[in-house]
């Protein structure tokens, strides 16, 4: 919310500086996030009009003007502006004023006298427009000072609101917080009825329900088409961010900016009436006021003429019944349209509108009214006219009515840690606006409806908290005891695993939980994602279904950024509306409104933990050989993590969407796939615009966690003997295949299994590879004997040549 300091100052009388007021703004929660002073520096600056203005003789883009400064003999002055013309009204830097940093000096131009300097809104501070120079209206006093005519100097302050404090996005809502916060009064009265002065109206129906519960509008006749907006007007507008458009739209954003209530003015000779508001049909279009052609559905709300829809409510009106420069009747509108009817509409659309801004946070349901009576008077009082009656159509059963809430004392005291005096609560509340009555044990409050944010008695313990002074509370321990938490001996925490990565390299990621569902189309995991109901945007429609995405996108960043080396690491959950087969799954609420389209149940949630990786696979440095990193380093990596918990952990070729063939592999644990490692395929590396390899690997945290008790036993009183084998196999048989064909025919005897050498070339055929490993057999109950260990050897042997096609190396 962006508004002038002098407005703010209209509505409520307070004798704090600039910088106080902002400071008090910030400490009762309505954090300042910008504050731009304007016309500081205007002495010398005055009125002036241009009284002729002819061509440069010696340059074709200057223009020698003679300019009336309320001085008797006009000055002459050169300038460069596009829109310098005579009659023109504008501002003008007298000799020996300065503009920015720039002292205003007589000067030559191209061997012409120049004795000042018009200037544009840019040069003087008061706005971006730089094009030409700032036009003032042609009534304004010529000679009269600048800041004068302006009603300067002023500042422009732009507040960070939180979405529950609706009610100041409108300076009369932020008013009654400072009024509260300084000990003063809201000043400006509500505005007064308009006595309606003809018959003309226009019938109202509402067929909307509790979307739309109330609709005012009222018919202003024989306007004068040619009436600008005033100066003063189109200052606060320009002063809170808004462009003055025209004198009837200009009034309507005038409005919405005081009283927080957005408007529209429809020409009223482009309707047929009645005037309805409805939901809209499939396939319904409208050419809206920016001049698009949108394609409405069923969740959309359209105000109709006669049946037709000619403006999106809550969002923006239409192109076709539009106000013009022409217009000499129009037709003011202003509605309570319910937050869940418009929430995200626009942003269906790619649009983002005030009205739609405020609609979608909520706005007093008692402002239509209001609204309307003060738009009639100014446009009454600047462009004549006669109205018609108000005509209100309202369906009161479904109208938000305030509640009155209980504060407590005790419950006050206790909960802010000191005691603050009766008086100064009733003062509190009373000035935001709140109905205060005292009863035994505290008061009885019921807030105005434009705070339709307030619903416990917290939400009230927290307005006299900030208004009070939260500098002004206790700075205290907790007290009272804690329960001991004991860690669950079966679980590795969290933090122990994300130690070990930072201790191999790593720097831990935190993604959004939401993605492009582009991004996960183009990784082939938008199988089972969950849409939004409500996006931040497009390009966070989905919850994610891979915690990888994301990653890589973080990855690409620093890549993107000369980082040559990058390790990243993210614990988070995914989402998905049916099971993936991935392993356990830990069920929960999600965090966000989606609409599971795959079943009416909520999103499944999985906690991950995933790792990337480029570059080389150490840090730059003398003692080795640069190398690239590679699957056998991610899969340590990876290891690493399961050996926190003491867990084993297989590895079996896989055929992933997004793996390379043939370098990447499924994650298993106890006989249930948990996980994916490998390398990512190149097209996908390609899509993403990466030009290197990436290494990955993403598994259920669960499966990486769970740890067996540790159990005491007695050392064995038997020596361990350890034989070593050599086979040759197929190179497509994996290690995992034959580890587990070896362990099942060693049995229990078999205490250790090293692999320690794989080997292709000479002496082997092609096709094929040599493993080389170590047998590590023992008895706890005797000594084996030579007969025990050829026994074990020869039915290895004979498994692995059954199975295998496994023949001893010679």
């Amino acid at each position: 919310m962006k508004f002038s300091e002098n407005w703010l100052r209209q509505h409520v009388k307070v004798d704090a500086s600039r910088d106080e007021l902002a400071a008090t703004l910030t400490a009762i929660g309505l954090e300042v996030e910008e504050l731009t002073p304007l016309g500081e520096q205007l002495d010398g600056v005055v009125v002036a009009r241009i009284v002729s203005a002819e061509k440069h003789p010696q340059a074709d883009r200057l223009q020698v003007c003679r300019v009336d400064a309320g001085q008797g003999e006009p000055l002459q002055i050169v300038c460069g502006a596009p829109n310098a013309h005579a009659g023109l009204v504008a501002p003008l830097a007298m000799v020996g004023s300065r503009v920015g940093d720039i002292t205003i000096k007589a000067a030559k131009l191209r061997g012409v006298e120049s004795n000042g300097m018009l200037c544009s809104a840019r040069e003087l501070g008061l706005d971006s427009d730089g094009a030409g120079l700032m036009e003032l209206p042609d009534d304004a006093p010529v000679g009269a000072p600048l800041a004068d005519c302006l009603g300067l100097p002023d500042a422009t302050i732009e507040l960070k609101l939180t979405p529950n404090r609706a009610d100041c996005f409108g300076i009369r809502g932020i008013a009654f917080d400072v009024a509260a916060a300084c000990d003063s009064k809201v000043t400006v009265a509500e505005p007064v009825p308009m006595p309606a002065l003809s018959d003309a109206a226009l019938p109202v129906a509402l067929d909307a329900g509790a979307d739309v519960p109330r609709y005012v509008g009222r018919v202003i006749a024989n306007l004068d088409p040619t009436c600008k907006t005033p100066l003063w007007m189109a200052e606060r507008l320009r002063r809170s961010g808004v462009r003055p458009v025209s004198f009837l739209v200009d009034v309507t954003q005038y409005v919405m900016l005081e009283l927080g209530q957005p408007m529209h003015a429809f020409d009223r000779d482009r309707l047929r009436g009645p005037v309805g508001v409805r939901r809209a049909r499939a396939g319904e279009t409208l050419k809206l006021l920016d001049g698009r052609d949108v394609t409405l559905d069923e969740g959309f709300l359209v105000v109709t003429d006669a049946g037709r829809a000619v403006a999106l409510g809550g969002v923006m009106g239409g192109y076709d019944t539009r106000v013009t420069e022409t217009t000499r009747s129009v037709f003011l509108e202003a509605a309570h349209f319910a937050p869940a009817a418009v929430i995200g509409r626009a942003r269906r659309l790619g649009m983002h509108t005030d009205a739609a801004h405020r609609y979608e946070r909520g706005v007093d349901p008692e402002l239509p009214r209001q609204a309307i009576e003060m738009a009639t008077r100014l446009i009454l009082e600047i462009a004549g006219g006669v109205p018609g009656p108000v005509t209100e159509a309202v369906l009161p059963e479904h109208l938000p009515r305030p509640r009155s809430i209980v504060l407590r004392r005790a419950r006050l005291a206790r909960v802010l840690g000191l005691v603050v005096d009766d008086a100064e609560v009733d003062r509190i509340l009373r000035a935001l606006g709140f109905a205060v009555e005292a009863i035994d044990d505290g008061w009885r409050v019921t807030p105005p409806a434009r705070r339709f944010d307030l619903a416990i008695e917290e939400d009230l313990i927290e307005e006299v908290a900030r208004i009070h002074g939260y500098d002004r509370i206790p700075v205290t321990l907790p007290g009272g005891a804690t329960r001991l938490a004991v860690p669950e001996e079966g679980r590795t925490p969290e933090a122990d695993l994300r130690r070990q990565l930072v201790a191999r390299d790593y720097l831990e990621a935190v993604n959004y939980a939401f993605i492009d569902a582009a991004l996960l189309a183009r990784w082939q995991a938008d199988a089972g994602a969950v849409p939004l109901a409500n996006p931040l945007s497009a390009e966070l429609g989905v919850m994610r279904t891979l915690l990888l995405p994301g990653l890589v996108d973080a990855l690409a960043g620093n890549t993107a950024r000369q980082q040559p080396r990058v390790r990243l690491f993210e614990i988070g959950k995914v989402f998905e509306g049916r099971e993936s087969g991935i392993g356990n799954r830990e069920s929960g609420e999600a965090t966000a409104t989606a609409a599971v389209e795959t079943s009416g149940s909520a999103p499944v949630e999985t906690l991950r933990i995933a790792a990337v990786a480029t570059g080389d696979a150490r840090v730059e440095q003398w003692g080795e050989a640069a190398r690239e990193v590679d699957f056998h380093d991610l899969k340590g990596d990876l290891e690493s993590l399961a050996a926190c918990a003491g867990a084993q952990l297989e590895f079996r070729p896989a055929q992933a969407a997004y793996g390379h063939p043939g370098r990447s592999a499924e994650v298993v644990r106890d006989g249930a796939r948990v996980g994916w490692i490998g390398e990512l395929h190149p097209r996908l590396l390609a899509a993403l615009e990466l030009d290197r390899r990436v290494l990955a690997f993403e598994v259920d945290l669960a499966a990486v966690q769970r740890r067996a008790l540790p159990r005491a036993g007695a050392l064995t009183r038997f020596p361990s003997v350890r034989r070593d084998l050599a086979f040759i196999v197929a190179q497509d048989v994996p290690w995992a295949s034959v580890e587990a064909s070896i362990r099942t025919a060693a049995g229990p005897l078999l205490a250790g299994l090293r692999l320690f050498d794989r080997y292709q070339g000479k002496g082997v055929e092609s096709g094929c590879k040599s493993l080389a490993m170590g047998l590590i057999l023992q008895d706890k109950s005797r000594t084996l004997t030579d007969h025990d260990v050829e026994d074990v050897k020869g039915r290895i042997i004979a498994v692995l040549e059954r199975d295998h096609g496994a023949r001893i190396r010679s």
